[in-house]
């Protein structure tokens, strides 16, 4: 059985994969970002998603990628996690 990582980099020597996976990094950015602060923070993704004002699958959904929230969403965890949520275009 291979390990994550060598799986990881035989797909990027796929040209195709490679140009999709890249043009996901800033999402995969994001979620790490969340998941490390709720981490740090000492929160459950159900206690994140009581802060929050919904259920544990929403934030479940969020973490690996299969919702898209909308930026007052991403304010609204900012807060919850005692953080500042800044966006840019550079």
């Amino acid at each position: 059985m291979r390990t994550y990582k060598a799986f990881r980099v035989q797909l990027l020597k796929n040209k195709e994969f490679k140009k999709a996976y890249d043009e996901l990094g800033p999402e995969f950015d994001l979620i790490r970002m969340i998941i490390k602060k709720r981490l740090k923070e000492g929160l459950t993704q159900k206690q994140l998603a009581a802060k929050l004002g919904t259920k544990q699958p929403v934030i479940s959904r969020l973490e690996r990628g299969g919702y898209n929230p909308s930026i007052k969403f991403l304010h609204r965890i900012a807060e919850a996690l005692d953080a500042e949520l800044r966006i840019s275009i550079s």
